[in-house]
């Protein structure tokens, strides 16, 4: 029974705190339509996508009228497209109408993007994983809606160096196709280690294997809310802000439980998870570094910040997980610079470096969000970037990702504008001493030594 204390503390979270439902993530199996006529496959994609998610946008509209609830994003999660082109597909061009039809089937029923143009390499790459890969330059380039998403690594496997060292040629390859625009294609590109199969954002959003055939799994976010509360409790012991949080976390999951239910309902679709994710915007007050300073540090990246930011994310998975049974996903704060006016103004002030973020992924949901680095940085420089991240995944058996973006032109100094809810970032300064003879050795990192359990 929801009382009317809580539907009061709902609308203020709404429209004082910027709460919003990021996404209603429809993850939709196309393993149905493997083919070995690359224009079969193509129709059938189509014809599977548009079935299933033909009333998402009008249900997502339909909750927000009847719930007052911001519903920003309706998005499609795929099954990874390298699997289901395998057998009809011969060179990278043939995957990349694959693209061209999940972009035309998101536009047919109103979702803002689509993830799962994706490959999950992290032990090895067949055939089809390589020119899946090889083609997202031009795939990206070509459509407006298809998010691209390689697992380059994780905890059971190790490491696919080899795909590590071609994503650094890949991501420079897009970046070039998109240097008239600021290299923004780079925005649709994520590589992961451990990447989950039931991430409802993107650009990581793809179904996994495991899932159903059909899911509903709803991301909600919510940093003002937490801020706003953690005002409250200024200059309060541990405890008291670590319950604060948990509590505000509780309050933020429920919103989506709420979401998840009535879409699952109406739609037909089995509830999948909840993704508690405190994921910024530029909005003025919605920012996780925001949070950091009012726990205490002077801006993000001062000393402290590591461990103000593990106390975070536990506290809003602990609150997640009394909320909802199925909490998943990359549940936790996320900390993108680009997205975040709080992390753009650290960076500016000098307080934040790309290493004390590498740091902060350790204990953050995701990993190197959303990071602006000059456009002449070498692809081995960045195979490097991402090789580090991986290898913190790998070895604390956590997600961790890379969402680098070379602007080609730009340099430490620069600003790139790329709007919307993703802002805009200063060039951050790269190391320039080369790893050019560790990322161009062949083969992989093994697997750390506690992942062998069986």
């Amino acid at each position: 029974m929801v009382t009317l204390k809580e539907v009061i503390e709902t609308n203020k979270m709404v429209e004082e705190q910027t709460l919003d439902v990021r996404t209603i993530t429809i993850g939709i199996s196309l393993l149905e339509c493997i083919d070995s006529d690359l224009k079969k496959v193509n129709e059938n994609v189509y014809n599977r996508i548009t079935t299933v998610a033909k009333d998402l946008d009008k249900v997502a509209k339909e909750i927000e009228r009847d719930y007052g609830i911001p519903i920003v994003n309706r998005r499609i999660s795929v099954t990874p497209i390298a699997l289901i082109g395998g057998a009809a597909c011969k060179k990278p061009e043939d995957f990349v109408t694959l693209a061209h039809t999940l972009d035309k089937a998101a536009e047919a029923v109103g979702a803002n993007l689509i993830g799962g143009y994706s490959a999950l390499v992290s032990k090895g790459m067949t055939t089809a994983d390589e020119m899946l890969i090889r083609s997202i330059p031009q795939a990206l380039c070509e459509t407006e809606r298809v998010c691209s998403s390689v697992n380059l690594a994780s905890t059971k496997t190790g490491i696919n160096m080899d795909a590590v060292r071609l994503m650094g040629d890949i991501l420079l390859q897009v970046a070039d196709r998109s240097k008239d625009r600021d290299s923004v294609d780079c925005m649709k590109l994520v590589v992961f280690c451990n990447a989950p199969d039931d991430n409802p954002f993107m650009a990581g959003a793809f179904h996994g294997v495991t899932e159903a055939d059909a899911i509903i799994n709803v991301g909600v976010s919510g940093p003002g809310v937490v801020k706003k509360a953690l005002e409250k409790v200024r200059g309060e012991n541990f405890e008291v802000l670590c319950e604060t949080i948990k509590k505000t976390a509780f309050k933020v999951t429920r919103v989506g439980q709420l979401v998840a239910q009535e879409a699952s309902k109406r739609l037909g679709i089995p509830f999948g998870i909840i993704d508690l994710s405190l994921a910024p915007t530029p909005a003025i007050g919605d920012s996780v570094a925001d949070i950091l300073c009012e726990i205490g540090l002077e801006y993000a990246g001062a000393p402290g910040t590591t461990a103000a930011l593990a106390m975070l994310n536990d506290q809003v998975k602990k609150g997640g997980v009394m909320a909802s049974s199925y909490v998943g996903g990359l549940s936790g704060a996320f900390i993108p610079v680009s997205e975040d006016q709080g992390m753009i103004n650290s960076v500016e002030a000098g307080a934040i470096t790309l290493e004390k973020l590498e740091a902060m992924t350790c204990v953050c949901s995701v990993g190197l969000d959303m990071i602006a680095i000059p456009g002449d940085t070498p692809a081995t420089t960045i195979s490097g970037m991402i090789a580090d991240e991986m290898a913190l995944g790998m070895v604390n058996q956590k997600t961790t990702a890379a969402r680098l973006i070379p602007v080609i032109g730009k340099t430490v100094g620069d600003t790139v504008e790329f709007g919307g809810l993703f802002g805009y970032a200063p060039i951050m300064p790269v190391n320039k001493f080369s790893c050019a003879d560790f990322v161009n050795r062949e083969g992989r990192i093994p697997a750390p030594i506690h992942s062998f359990k069986n």
